[in-house]
């Protein structure tokens, strides 16, 4: 079988990329566009995509691909309505950043609770060597033990996060659907857990029902002492509202690594407050650590060997 990596410059040069045995011939690019995708997987059986997007339009043009290989857990990159109709398998892969993702998750968090950037910078410029005291305590420091944690989305990654703030003495609830007309043992309906939250964060997948979720309204329920982290889709999040929640100083602060947008243009309007101290924003890397960008590969190359194995038969 031939297959064909797409945007293979989406994963460090340092990291191999697996292949199963029965994969004969194999071709990876940097990067791709329209102008040339058709003309590079128009004779290739597996397709292998991080987040190049994958049309009908395109899909049709290409008759031999069999599988799309996501490399990736999120699946709106690919039109699987076109797949299904085309007999195209597709297959993502999920589980590998359970670690990664609850580990940023909580370096966001203590860094907005603890403000350690504010302290770095202000000793780098002196304000420690002019000090009157020992110490000096401009930014103010706040534990997270006794502090309550509101997560959305009880998956593997918000129950991963909610063992985390357990050991850091935290109290966890978990928020219900925002217009669940009844609440789940286990969870709290989703005003209550806003209003309660000093710390909120985000683990859903974007839907339809989840699109915006934190908007404008949520956001005037909020503590303004609460700070809310997303490291899962740009798209939960009302982006306009977030920018005049701090801008208001409604909340305390947040901590992104997602974007409606990807890469981020300079228009974009989390660039307002990208300067802001309380404003953490990283370039959806929370996913990236070395080990689970090794587990996605392993996971990726295991599903696309699962996949000839059951074509052989």
């Amino acid at each position: 079988m031939k297959a064909v990596f797409l945007d293979r410059g989406s994963f460090p040069d340092q990291v191999d990329i697996l292949l199963p045995e029965k994969v004969s011939e194999y071709r990876y690019y940097h990067n791709s566009n329209e102008s040339n995708v058709i003309d590079r997987i128009k004779d290739a059986d597996i397709v292998m995509t991080n987040k190049f997007v994958l049309s009908r339009e395109i899909l049709e043009k290409c008759p031999s691909i069999k599988l799309v290989q996501i490399m990736a857990t999120g699946m709106n990159n690919v039109d699987l309505e076109a797949c299904q109709a085309l007999g195209i398998t597709v297959q993502n892969v999920a589980g590998y950043s359970t670690v990664s993702v609850p580990e940023h998750t909580f370096a966001m968090i203590l860094e907005l609770r603890r403000n350690l950037t504010r302290y770095r910078e202000a000793v780098k410029q002196g304000q420690w060597a002019s000090s009157e005291f020992f110490c000096f305590m401009d930014f103010p420091i706040l534990d997270l033990d006794q502090s309550t944690l509101c997560i959305i989305g009880k998956g593997a990654l918000g129950n991963r996060v909610a063992t985390i703030a357990e050991a850091f003495g935290m109290n966890v609830i978990f928020a219900e659907h925002k217009q669940a007309p009844d609440v789940r043992e286990g969870y709290v309906g989703f005003d209550e857990a806003i209003k309660q939250a000093d710390i909120i964060t985000l683990h859903c997948p974007l839907t339809d029902q989840t699109r915006d979720v934190i908007d404008e309204a949520t956001f005037a329920k909020m503590k303004p002492s609460a700070i809310l982290i997303n490291t899962g889709r740009g798209g939960l999040v009302n982006e306009t509202a977030l920018v005049n929640a701090l801008k208001q100083q409604q909340i305390a602060g947040a901590g992104f690594d997602v974007a409606t947008v990807e890469p981020m243009p300079k228009d974009h309007p989390l660039q307002a407050i990208a300067h802001y101290p309380n404003f953490i924003l990283t370039p959806h890397v929370a996913w990236a650590s070395h080990s689970a960008m090794t587990r996605l590969l392993q996971i990726a190359c295991d599903n696309m060997t699962a996949f000839i194995d059951q074509k052989a038969e």
